[in-house]
């Protein structure tokens, strides 16, 4: 195979024009092209509102040899990186892998170690996730919360009611990322997330594509048990020996994966108070910002989006002179803000999308990092405990519901009574409040500042009436669990993993995590037998 690298076209390009650009790259005769395959596309908006696309494409041709030959710019041999299972080692595990939490990376931890023979146990606090939507639509209409299966906690973890975005920052030297999207392909997810420069399923796709996961884990020797919670771990010789389920159930247990996400609250106090070793972690608090996603189009466009363009995104960073950084975090375009909230009397909130991205509003985090000077103590738990703090403020805030306030009201420190032209998209009851409020002053004037900034960079993002809502206080996990180069915890047989061991952010990377330490068990441990 023959690879292109930045191929341009225009947005409304057919596939003719695709042929005929390859063509024209290689330059050879038509019948000299066997067939292509698209590896990367991206938007090139540099130029609005002279838009195009680019292209990375792999190509099979005939006369391959005399092609390469002829060292064109951007034209090379293709060399995709294929995924190897590492090779199973000999030590026996004793009992069957158990996995906590069915998130992205207790799921593909699961996945991996089911296609080669270990047989998990994975345990998830929450339900099944269509037991869970009805739990979640039931507490966005009435505010009757379920601790244990709700928005945070159930089958696939917080990212299922998300936006279900693939990017990740992390190099992909082994193949996992291809890994993880060919994994959701498979499962059901659109082809295109595979070459798509920000790939994304979105909740309504997702949701459908955790089942099937679930199933080919199952049908092949594993097994998930739902509304089941890790609530002790017993230690042997310094090892892993047995954990407590529900508060009634023991099992025995040499091989602990804690894949247990960054809102398990109560298990963190749980693994504390058993000295597993832990650090505190920075991460980044804020609120959900609101504007019309056709502002947000034009903005980025220089045009209006028309129906050829994806719904436009934006990614934002300042650094202030403070110190403090403001940056916008899991950016859902055409997307709502959904009330997260987990905890009785505490509330949070994130963003949600649907494939088709085809809410009138675009919402981000707009999030000012936070580091452990600001916790106000040593404690492992200080951060988590901080992240408390401001989801009980919110929940205070409006009496339960989601509290929302117009930009201007927020930097005149005011409580919202009116809304302006912009509209709240948000899953839950929402209420005008005093945003601000829910912030220790230092972190509102960052906050404030940062968004203000934005307004230079997206026409318009800092008008008055751009809707807040808070708070945003699950970008990432509060402490690390910490672990050797070999995935392990000082503690034998336990193997944090994902975004709530402190080592992952996002879904994607959650996932490549969970991998990583399948791998690990799979190098160490022998196979489970049949079933």
């Amino acid at each position: 195979m023959i690879r292109i690298q930045q191929l341009k076209l225009p947005c409304d390009h057919t596939e003719q024009d695709m042929r005929q650009a390859i063509l024209k790259a290689l330059s050879i005769p038509e019948d000299w092209l066997i067939s292509y395959e698209i590896r990367k596309k991206s938007l090139d908006a540099r130029k609005k509102p002279r838009l195009f696309y680019s292209y990375v494409i792999d190509v099979k041709t005939a006369k391959q040899s005399a092609v390469l030959k002829k060292q064109k710019p951007g034209v090379s041999l293709a060399s995709p990186k294929t995924y190897e299972y590492p090779k199973p080692g000999t030590e026996e595990m004793g009992t069957r892998p158990v996995i906590v939490g069915t998130g992205p990376a207790g799921l593909f931890c699961g996945l991996v170690l089911a296609r080669m023979g270990y047989r998990p146990i994975l345990l998830e606090r929450g339900e099944d996730v269509q037991t869970r939507q009805q739990k979640v639509d039931a507490f966005w209409k009435t505010g009757v919360l379920d601790p244990s299966s709700n928005v945070q906690f159930g089958e696939g973890g917080a990212g299922t009611f998300s936006d279900g975005k693939l990017n990740t920052a992390v190099k992909d030297v082994s193949g996992r990322n291809f890994y993880v999207l060919k994994g959701f392909v498979e499962a059901g997810a659109p082809e295109e997330i595979l070459y798509l420069n920000k790939p994304h399923i979105g909740t309504d796709i997702l949701k459908n594509v955790v089942v099937h996961i679930r199933e080919e884990i199952c049908s092949l020797g594993g097994e998930i048990r739902f509304g089941t919670q890790m609530t002790d771990l017993f230690l042997k010789d310094g090892a892993v020996s047995e954990i407590e389920l529900n508060g009634r159930e023991r099992m025995e247990c040499r091989v602990l994966v804690l894949a247990i996400g960054h809102s398990a609250r109560d298990t963190f106090r749980m693994l504390s108070e058993k000295l597993v070793p832990m650090e505190q972690k920075s991460f980044a608090v804020g609120v959900r910002i609101e504007h019309p996603q056709e502002m947000i189009d034009l903005s980025q466009y220089g045009q209006p989006r028309g129906s050829l363009l994806p719904a436009a995104d934006y990614k934002l960073t300042r650094n202030l002179k403070n110190g403090r950084g403001v940056y916008s975090f899991c950016m859902c375009p055409g997307g709502y803000v959904v009330n997260a909230s987990s905890e009785e009397g505490r509330l949070a909130v994130n963003g949600m999308s649907f494939h088709d991205r085809g809410g009138k509003n675009a919402n981000s985090a707009m999030v000012v990092t936070v580091t452990p000077a600001d916790f106000g103590s040593e404690h492992v738990l200080a951060g988590m405990e901080f992240q408390r703090k401001l989801e009980t403020m919110a929940f205070q805030a409006a009496q339960g519901k989601v509290p929302v306030q117009l930009l201007s009201d927020f930097c005149n420190g005011v409580k919202s009574q009116t809304l302006g032209s912009v509209e709240p998209q948000i899953c839950g009851l929402w209420e005008l409040s005093d945003v601000r409020a829910c912030f220790p002053e230092p972190l509102a004037r960052s906050l404030q500042e940062g968004i203000l900034d934005c307004g230079q960079t997206i026409k318009g993002f800092d008008r008055p009436d751009a809707l807040l809502s808070g708070v945003e206080s699950r970008t990432s996990s509060p402490v690390r669990i910490l672990r050797n180069d070999r995935m392990e915890s000082s503690i034998g047989g336990l193997y944090p993993c994902g975004e709530g061991a402190g080592y992952a952010g996002g879904i994607t990377s959650a996932a490549m995590d969970g991998i990583k330490t399948a791998e690990a068990l799979i190098r160490r441990f022998t196979p489970c037998g049949s079933r």
